[in-house]
């Protein structure tokens, strides 16, 4: 990026009435750091169009390097199961089906306050963890049922909104809906862009859209679904990944989850450098999520690493990492149980919901 657009972006972010100010003079604490600078919530900055357009992706490394990243890192024993705690704590509990009930919800929530079953967490001597996960993920129509079961325990209520999954219903539809969502209850707000606009090149579309879905989001966290198993190429799927940050999304996420192709390596390995090359040049963090496809324990060390070569300690954490997820936390129940007493027990010892 061009000298000048450092220096206008590192030190300038624009408030309402149009006042620059320093952002890192601003008095929120710093969310996390990177090569030892400070870095502040995403607040978003004005539309760069010579930014998004000059954007390239090799996509031939990018591969490359996805497919070495399985080879080159591997943790096993405690230190397997340490790692298989962390991404636990990072977990969005999600159910989306057309079936789902009141009571469904309800049960998520209970697994949700107490994701490894009791005998267990004696069994690894990790009481005082008070290992749960980072939020449930549910239907704007559960959102108060999420809400009263959760009351109390910490773990954050997610909705999903703005026409999820094709994301196609008419901009005022999907405004409201969001905000039906935050008087509900939410704590984050899970969103999903027009990929119609990506392909059409209309960036300055898709930041209004963002920016605006941001706005109706209020105090609560949003993600920005990218949909990128949709978005053709790795190119697109870094343009709209900037975009998001510009317009101010808190998260930017891989997918729905009813892709046909959901959250992939290089499209993670896209999406982080892309985050990391905002936050050098905004001194602003905005965190990842992927989704969609995610049910093996290994695959949440794989992601984690990632997490930690690309960006850092910080981003291994529940503030600016997630796994969208509902079958995952099964297969890690049960890999900690086999690290406890050596012996793998069967998928119906570790019930969902």
């Amino acid at each position: 990026m061009a000298e000048e657009h450092k220096k206008r972006f590192a030190v300038a972010d624009r408030t309402d009435d149009g006042a620059a100010h320093n952002v890192l003079a601003d008095s929120q604490p710093p969310i996390a750091t990177l090569s030892g600078h400070p870095l502040l919530s995403n607040r978003g900055i004005p539309l760069n169009l010579d930014w998004v357009k000059q954007v390239r992706v090799n996509t031939s490394a990018v591969e490359r390097r996805a497919q070495t990243h399985v080879t080159r890192r591997t943790v096993k024993k405690e230190w397997q199961a340490a790692w298989h705690l962390r991404a636990i704590s990072c977990m969005d509990l999600t159910t989306l089906s057309g079936d789902d009930t009141d009571e469904r919800v309800r049960r998520l929530c209970a697994k949700a306050r107490q994701p490894i079953q009791p005998e267990l967490v004696k069994r690894l001597q990790i009481e005082e963890l008070g290992i749960k996960v980072a939020a449930v993920c549910v239907y704007h129509r559960f959102v108060e049922t999420a809400v009263r079961a959760l009351a109390g325990s910490g773990v954050r209520v997610a909705a999903v909104s703005t026409g999820f999954p094709a994301g196609l219903s008419p901009v005022e539809e999907r405004v409201a809906e969001i905000r039906r969502s935050v008087e509900a209850g939410a704590d984050e707000i899970d969103i999903v862009i027009t990929r119609a606009h990506v392909f059409g090149g209309k960036w300055q579309e898709l930041y209004d859209e963002v920016a605006e879905f941001k706005r109706a989001s209020g105090h609560c966290h949003m993600k920005a679904i990218l949909g990128t198993g949709d978005l053709l190429t790795l190119r697109n799927v870094a343009r709209a990944s900037f975009v998001a940050m510009m317009a101010g999304a808190d998260f930017i996420k891989t997918s729905t989850g009813k892709e046909t192709t959901n959250a992939t390596l290089p499209v993670g390995f896209v999406m982080t450098r892309a985050i990391r090359e905002y936050a050098q040049e905004t001194g602003m963090a905005v965190g990842f999520k992927p989704a969609g496809g995610i049910r093996a324990a290994k695959q949440s060390t794989e992601w984690l690493a990632l997490m930690k070569e690309e960006l850092g300690t910080p981003w291994m954490k529940a503030e600016l990492f997630r796994f969208g997820a509902s079958g995952l936390l099964n297969d890690i129940e049960r890999q900690l149980e086999h690290y406890a007493t050596g012996r793998y027990s069967a998928d119906y010892r570790h019930p969902i919901a």
